[in-house]
């Protein structure tokens, strides 16, 4: 059985174009930043590294899973109607801790400032908790959606600190 026959008053092929939409949106905005300037300069490979730091090559995939989750939690919530007040809220606040996320990368890499990062960062995981409650009063689903994204978020705070800490 298909999504489609599943709820065929719900979803179809123009809903699965929509969804696609934000998904590419979401990972194309979250990962310009990275692109433009990321972990391969000299100044980053001359910290030392914490202890939990993971390999390199996760980033891109845990980024690439959490965007594509989030522009999954974003079409869910906009499919409700952007007519909607609460609709509305919920992605304002998305696109507000997105802004944050998208700031982290260049005032870590490109400014060289991992203490203006850390409270990028910080501010990041803060507003991810209202977005969820927002999302959460519009589709539960797209709530369960940000979970995984707030975990790895206070990972990488977690991360930034430790950077800091051994490189100030």
């Amino acid at each position: 059985m298909s999504l489609a026959d599943a709820a065929p008053d719900r979803f179809d092929r123009r809903d699965l174009l929509w969804a696609l939409a934000a998904v590419v949106l979401v990972n194309v905005v979250g990962g310009v930043p990275a692109v433009l300037g990321g972990p391969d300069s000299a100044w980053f490979e001359g910290l030392v590294e914490p202890a939990i730091y993971p390999p390199g090559w996760a980033f891109g995939v845990v980024w690439t899973l959490l965007f594509t989750l989030l522009g999954v939690a974003v079409y869910l919530v906009a499919s409700e109607g952007l007519d909607e007040r609460r609709v509305r809220v919920a992605l304002g606040l998305f696109a507000l801790q997105f802004a944050f996320n998208v700031a982290w990368t260049p005032v870590f890499f490109t400014l060289q400032r991992p203490l203006a990062a850390l409270g990028v960062i910080v501010a990041l995981a803060v507003l991810i908790v209202p977005t969820m409650w927002a999302f959460d009063r519009v589709d539960r689903r797209a709530a369960a959606l940000l979970v995984p994204y707030l975990v790895w978020v206070l990972f990488a705070a977690l991360l930034n600190y430790r950077f800091w800490a051994l490189n100030a």
